[in-house]
């Protein structure tokens, strides 16, 4: 049996869940078992090839490091798997334990772990100063030990023996892809679309700040997603520049179509925090796929995919007039920024899709884990 477990994520986490269970239960059918921590109960998804184990209720952080962690690995030694596949770093030292029961471990490092304990907004600034150098120690002793990485960047693999480590790219899947519209863009309404969690490290007052010095009145910043904080959001309301929001909350898959449908370009302007300049945000594929430009961050990682497809532009998310200037482009050229949507599509039909990706850790695992 191979188990996949975590007590952080969601068992309907996409990456997880619609992308890594359901494409190795194809290829190894009635052999995949994910293990969570919701106190939802158990879940037979047969015809998925899979079920869901609940291991007992959410817990806070601190207990559920130690308390749900000892849950976690007692429910996994009962039932003695082939391998599992991990995808929480706070149970990195249960992993290490399976060890010892003949179990091969897979650790599927989502983010730059120590750089995102860095940037960590609910933990005391002592502790996020103190702790990555550990945290990176952890990882570099686990490493050794372990059975293989899963890493979603090459950066991040960087960190990790070369012949331990695959890279398994965070792409889009091809059947969940947003159909581009047939509106020509230059009868869009004047909306610049962000879709996902709402935060400062994600820009919110730097969009808010660069719509306001548009100089087309009826220009909006269409948001579609939740606030990760109440207070980012009260703060965002409060400020002038609000006016300029079209705020639709959490969207079906319907509405946030229906978002990317009205706008000039999608706005992935991350603030340049070291842990997100390495990752790839799903949410540049999803405008790719809906066929509509992007106007990026100007990071390394996220500049090779853009220019590569031709699909947008990237600025200095720190500096508005630069925000400004790109979507003023957008909007004077419609043709050009059209091209640019309809190669964004054909990148990622042909090549930045999950698809892809579910070869490469497929293979991984009957390579390197004799599955």
């Amino acid at each position: 049996m191979i188990f996949h477990i975590s007590t952080v994520h969601p068992r309907d986490d996409s990456r997880i869940r619609s992308k890594e269970l359901n494409s190795l239960a194809k290829a190894f059918p009635g052999q995949l078992a994910f293990y969570v921590q919701d106190g939802l109960g158990d879940e037979n998804c047969a015809d998925q090839g899979y079920r869901i184990v609940d291991t007992g209720p959410r817990l806070p952080r601190i207990k559920r490091i130690f308390v749900g962690g000892a849950r976690m690995f007692r429910a996994v030694v009962q039932a003695r798997p082939a391998i599992v596949h991990f995808h929480d770093p706070e149970l990195l030292p249960w992993a290490l334990l399976m060890k010892f029961w003949g179990i091969k471990i897979v650790y599927d490092v989502h983010e730059d772990v120590p750089q995102q304990v860095k940037h960590t907004p609910g933990l005391p600034a002592l502790a996020r100063n103190i702790l990555p150098p550990f945290v990176a120690l952890a990882e570099w002793i686990g490493a050794k030990i372990l059975d293989g990485l899963v890493v979603p960047t090459p950066t991040i693999g960087d960190r990790f023996p070369p012949h331990k480590t695959v890279l398994v790219r965070n792409y889009p899947l091809l059947n969940e892809l947003h159909m581009p519209s047939a509106r020509p863009m230059g009868e869009r309404p004047i909306e610049f679309a962000y879709v996902g969690y709402i935060s400062v490290v994600r820009n919110i007052f730097g969009m808010m700040q660069a719509m306001a010095k548009m100089p087309q009145p009826e220009a909006r910043l269409r948001l579609v997603g939740s606030f990760a904080l109440a207070k980012t959001e009260a703060e965002a309301k409060a400020m002038p520049e609000w006016s300029k929001v079209k705020f639709d909350g959490w969207a079906s898959r319907e509405g946030v179509a229906s978002a990317m449908a009205d706008a000039r370009a999608g706005l992935v302007l991350l603030l340049p925090v070291e842990h997100e300049m390495l990752t790839y945000p799903i949410k540049l594929f999803e405008y790719m796929a809906a066929g509509i430009p992007v106007i990026a961050s100007d990071f390394p990682v996220w500049r090779e995919i853009v220019d590569v497809a031709g699909c947008g532009l990237v600025v200095d998310p720190q500096k508005l007039d630069a925000i400004v200037d790109a979507m003023q482009w957008m909007l004077y050229h419609p043709d050009e920024a059209c091209e640019m949507g309809l190669r964004g599509r054909k990148a990622v039909e042909e090549r930045l899709n999950w698809e892809c990706e579910a070869a490469t850790l497929v293979a991984f695992y009957r390579e390197r884990l004799r599955v």
